[in-house]
């Protein structure tokens, strides 16, 4: 038997206008640069800053809300 037949195919890279973001933080594989929606499609760097500010800054309020939930679900309450 052949090792081949189990090793990975090789195939090519799909090119997109998003390879400009391709290195930031966060792209890893197999995706790569992920944008389902097609948000940064013609955007530029100054763009893909504000929208990543926005969505850490909107993570953070999750994250706090999260928070307050546990903390009254059991009858904590602040003053």
């Amino acid at each position: 038997g052949s090792a081949a037949a189990f090793a990975p195919a090789q195939t090519g890279k799909a090119t997109t206008a998003l390879n400009a973001f391709a290195d930031e933080l966060g792209a890893q594989e197999p995706l790569g640069f992920f944008d389902p929606l097609k948000l940064l499609e013609d955007a530029d760097q100054k763009r893909f800053d504000k929208l990543r500010f926005v969505e850490v800054k909107h993570g953070r309020i999750a994250q706090l809300a999260f928070l307050g939930q546990l903390v009254t679900r059991p009858g904590l309450h602040l003053p």
